[in-house]
């Protein structure tokens, strides 16, 4: 492997300097103790626990973990089917089509996604909160989920399956014992995916979001309407810290699954 060369490492540098400053900029006033971003007086928790102490705040943030955890986890199982489904197909005309109508919904904007969703929650007499959330939060993670896990699916041997088979294994353990250990990586990716996707949301939410109910994107965006507030930066603060969390969660989980599959092989 090629060593970076001096201009590759700057133009790196550059790009995460572009990337990361203002969120560092946000992030350093949150402990701002005079109430402004135009000049730093002294270091200050009361921002944080401005947050803390606001149960209104607290209530919406567990609307957003809880809408984020559960549309992770029925994203994942129904984009893990969704991608076992598509591989097993043998006509290539239909696995196309299908992967082609799953990348479209990636790249689709979410502002025509939340719209698609409203018009859609309203023609069938749907109270917009919670359950629409979920729903829309579900609908566009499940084709993240299902980039995710595809990979691992076709580099996977059929040999594999065709052993397990000649030994006398049903389908249903040719899939718990075979199949799912073997692309866990993709569903653990998959699932860290669909989740920060979740927390991250604010257009989709935006629309399909009412009756009190409410995530962080929005009300963080509620906020920074009426005017700066360094609670805005403490907020911010916190959802970057449990996103940077979530990462290295994912990167031990990812790597000590590659570990137990190289001593598997061995």
């Amino acid at each position: 492997m090629k060593k970076l060369s001096a201009m590759s490492k700057a133009y790196l540098a550059f790009v995460f300097v572009v990337l990361y400053a203002p969120i560092l900029y946000l992030i350093f006033y949150s402990f701002n103790s005079g109430g402004n971003m135009n000049n730093f007086e002294s270091f200050t928790w009361e921002h944080y626990q401005a947050v803390f102490e606001d149960s209104r705040l607290i209530i919406i943030l567990l609307n957003t973990v809880i809408v984020a955890l559960l549309s992770g986890l029925i994203a994942t199982v129904i984009g893990t089917l969704g991608a076992i489904g598509i591989v097993s197909i043998k006509d290539k005309k239909i696995r196309n089509t299908l992967l082609s109508l799953n990348n479209v919904l990636i790249v689709s904007p979410d502002v025509v996604i939340g719209a698609s969703f409203l018009i859609l929650f309203t023609m069938i007499g749907v109270k917009l909160g919670f359950a629409s959330v979920l729903v829309s939060h579900v609908a566009f993670s499940v084709p993240i989920v299902v980039l995710m896990v595809l990979p691992k699916l076709l580099e996977m041997n059929k040999s594999l399956i065709d052993a397990a088979r000649d030994l006398g294994a049903t389908k249903r353990d040719v899939l718990t014992r075979v199949v799912l250990p073997y692309i866990s990586p993709g569903i653990f990716a998959g699932f860290f995916m669909a989740l920060t996707y979740s927390l991250d949301d604010f257009a989709v939410t935006f629309f399909v979001t009412g009756n009190g109910f409410s995530t962080l994107s929005v009300e963080i965006y509620s906020m920074a309407r009426a005017g700066i507030s360094l609670t805005v930066n403490a907020i911010s603060g916190l959802v970057f810290a449990v996103t940077v969390l979530i990462v290295i969660g994912y990167y031990f989980i990812n790597k000590r699954s590659k570990s137990v599959a190289t001593e598997g092989q061995r």
